[in-house]
């Protein structure tokens, strides 16, 4: 497992710091949903509910002095902000998905991330321990892939691509793709593990296929 800090000015292949290996190819390649994205890992709609609770408590304040048409205006201020707070969430999580490229090849997932500070995380299949699939509605997925190995960046540094509250233990997480990509992973790590040597890969596998 290994990870490598460039500014990615040059890439010989998209999402990837360097050529592959001639025994090596790409099985998949793809970036997050940016509304999805917003939504899980930034809380979007948790935002967008705050301030239409602040906007509810406001114009029920309000009307008990004014009429309700005056009552309504008073509520714009937190629409506004919110509405503004929401587009400020959701352009961020545009910048992360456009900076974002995960790839997926015979022999290991490489995750390419960070708008201001790009870095790229080669995860080499047999090192995945385990990959749990959590449905985030819109045909998306959140993978979370458990290395067996110490993941080589802390926490902050891989958010919002990382499990969230692990922060300890941090686990890699493939955020908001097209749950098509479920079990060409599933293939990908059984032809890793062709023998089923690593138990709780195997039961990966298993539960990845029911996924899909």
């Amino acid at each position: 497992m290994s990870h490598h800090d460039d500014d990615f000015n040059f890439e010989p292949i998209r999402g990837l710091p360097e050529m592959l290996p001639a025994d090596e190819h790409i099985l998949w390649q793809g970036s997050p949903a940016p509304f999805a994205l917003a939504r899980e890992a930034l809380g979007l709609y948790w935002i967008a509910g705050y301030f239409l609770l602040l906007a509810v408590w406001r114009v029920g304040v309000s009307s008990i002095d004014f009429p309700m048409a005056v009552a309504l205006t008073h509520a714009v201020p937190f629409v506004v902000i919110g509405a503004v707070a929401c587009a400020i969430l959701y352009a961020v999580a545009w910048v992360q998905a456009r900076a974002t490229v995960y790839t997926l090849t015979n022999k290991r997932v490489v995750m390419r991330f960070g708008a201001s500070v790009p870095k790229a995380v080669n995860l080499p299949l047999s090192k995945i321990g385990s990959a749990d699939v959590r449905p985030v509605g819109g045909g998306f997925v959140d993978i979370v892939l458990a290395p067996t190995e110490r993941f080589p960046l802390g926490w902050l540094q891989t958010w919002p691509h990382v499990r969230p509250w692990k922060v300890a233990d941090p686990q890699p997480m493939l955020r908001a793709v097209s749950d098509s990509f479920v079990p060409v992973l599933a293939e990908a790590l059984r032809s890793a593990d062709p023998a089923g040597a690593n138990a709780g890969q195997a039961s990966s596998v298993s539960g990845l296929e029911a996924a899909a």
